[in-house]
């Protein structure tokens, strides 16, 4: 990534199972209305709070890596090996250990929001990062009344009101499987 004054970057993880023009979208305005230096694409081997994963985490990788190639500000990682977790509070405490990263800023969208107080140390990953929420179709209202929310009663957090991204990768799983 390109050295800037600015030495806030932004974290956006999950399972990509599988990777979209979302993540995109997504990564594209947080790098302009909160002026990034850059963001890092977390990829985890599965999420812990759901079930399974349907595509291979090679596929998963390589994927994110292809669809970020013409941008140079994102960055895909997979850090679960080295970690040893795939806990974001576990990711951010090696970023900040090894990386020596500092203002952190943690990408979710407002259905995350809803689930985040499930997370292991969601408050320590609170106080160490600031919380930047994508509006997602549907959840939003409800998220700005979750237990999160409540928790930091809306300090740290950044509201981005951007256009409805219509799909998800539960989405694209969903017609995949219908072909098949």
């Amino acid at each position: 990534m390109a050295k800037h004054l600015n030495k806030s970057i932004g974290l956006l993880g999950g399972s990509f199972d599988p990777v979209h023009k979302g993540h995109l979208a997504i990564s594209k305005i947080a790098l302009k209305k909160i002026n990034l230096r850059g963001i890092y694409w977390l990829i985890t081997k599965k999420n812990p709070l759901k079930k399974k994963v349907h595509f291979p985490l090679e596929d998963r990788i390589k994927l994110a890596k292809k669809a970020t190639k013409n941008f140079s500000k994102i960055q895909v990682l997979y850090l679960d090996k080295i970690v040893k977790s795939s806990r974001s509070i576990n990711l951010v405490n090696y970023l900040i250990k090894k990386k020596k990263f500092k203002d952190i800023y943690f990408i979710i969208g407002s259905d995350i929001l809803l689930e985040f107080h499930k997370w292991k140390s969601w408050k320590k990953l609170l106080k160490l990062t600031k919380l930047v929420v994508f509006s997602r179709r549907g959840y939003d209202k409800k998220s700005k009344k979750s237990i999160v929310v409540k928790f930091l009663k809306n300090n740290k957090i950044t509201y981005i009101k951007n256009k409805p991204i219509l799909i998800s990768s539960s989405s694209i799983r969903n017609k995949l499987i219908k072909k098949f």
